[in-house]
């Protein structure tokens, strides 16, 4: 069986550059964070695309949680390569460098992104190198998991399709694009994937702002959380320009030659 090279990929949208918005002081504002959970091939990352698509907004990066798993031991990579090793569950991502990333990637600085090799289970010796984002998609099956990821999301999104659909996607996918075989991939869900799902990932739609029925199907719902996503964009960047412009007009705190950049 002849695996494909197949790689994650951190998406940027727009080209990477100078962090768009600036208070007066020149220190760069938080970037807006947008939060996408559900079940593995429920659509996560084709609802990221279409949001930030359809927002048209500059300086936009899609970090998938794909890119924080954890190096396996030999044990655990023979397992794996046996179809035997659990993917599905939180012990099977690193969480601090995720959160590290995520937290850096909203202060503006810049940050080496992992990329990972599905057809050999570990990283790869390639990183991608990310700054300058305005708004972050950050999504993955436990993107709504981890307590002091949370914290950092501004808005959170679950998309919940049917399994049996999930499943379809997922054999399609892992074919075609990861090099496995059909018999192997059922094998994994059924031991590994659905009691992940049912354990650990649903249990995370409790802590969605929005839930997303039949992911990318549903335009309805979609066009709903982009709209709420420009407004609370909005309503993010004015509450926190408010005070320093405020601080300008009456002179608190001018600074001459520096001005904020929308």
């Amino acid at each position: 069986m002849a695996a494909r090279n197949q790689q994650t990929s951190t998406l940027m949208l727009k080209s990477a550059g100078r962090p768009p918005w600036y208070a007066p002081d020149g220190k760069n504002l938080p970037a807006y964070v947008v939060g996408i959970a559900g079940g593995s091939a429920s659509g996560k990352t084709s609802v990221a695309r279409r949001i930030v698509e359809s927002m048209n907004v500059p300086w936009v990066v899609i970090l998938s949680m794909d890119s924080f798993y954890r190096r396996l031991t030999p044990e655990e990579s023979k397992r794996a390569f046996e179809n035997n090793h659990d993917f599905d569950h939180p012990l099977s991502y690193d969480f601090e460098s995720a959160l590290r990333a995520l937290s850096d990637l909203k202060q503006g600085k810049a940050v080496h992104i992992p990329q990972y090799d599905f057809s050999t289970h570990s990283p790869s010796s390639q990183s991608q190198y990310l700054y300058g984002a305005s708004v972050i998609i950050f999504e993955g099956i436990f993107a709504l998991y981890d307590p002091a990821i949370l914290q950092m999301v501004d808005v959170k999104i679950f998309v919940d399709t049917d399994s049996d659909i999930c499943l379809a996607r997922r054999i399609k996918r892992d074919v075609a694009e990861r090099g496995r075989d059909p018999l192997g991939v059922l094998q994994q869900y059924d031991r590994f994937v659905k009691p992940a799902y049912d354990g650990f990932v649903r249990p995370t739609m409790s802590n969605a702002d929005v839930i997303i029925p039949r992911g990318l199907d549903n335009q309805v719902a979609i066009d709903l959380m982009i709209q709420h996503i420009k407004r609370q964009l909005d309503e993010h960047n004015a509450t926190i320009m408010r005070p320093v412009l405020v601080g300008q007009y009456d002179g608190s705190s001018a600074q001459d030659g520096l001005a904020p950049t929308l």
